[in-house]
């Protein structure tokens, strides 16, 4: 069976731990080029559509060696190898 692929992938639940107005009103996570993300998101009106939220994105941390918090970073593109000689 071949594993799963979430890049570019994400998703957002109800958040039951919110207390004030400050704190979203949905959290989750997200994949994008494979960088992992928070996601929190809000109601922008109590009248306003349920499927159009305010989003906030911020990268997750993860642990590396030494127990320090070091972030995710996506790594820089590849740039093409140009030969600068010209040919005549």
């Amino acid at each position: 069976m071949a594993d799963y692929d979430d890049t570019n992938r994400g998703q957002i639940w109800p958040n039951d731990k919110k207390e004030t107005d400050k704190h979203p009103d949905f959290k989750g996570s997200v994949n994008v080029e494979g960088v992992e993300y928070w996601v929190s998101a809000w109601k922008r009106a109590p009248d306003a559509n349920p499927k159009a939220p305010s989003l906030r994105f911020s990268i997750q941390k993860k642990e590396a060696q030494g127990g320090a918090q070091k972030a995710s970073t996506p790594k820089p593109a590849a740039q093409p190898d140009f030969d600068d000689e010209i040919p005549f």
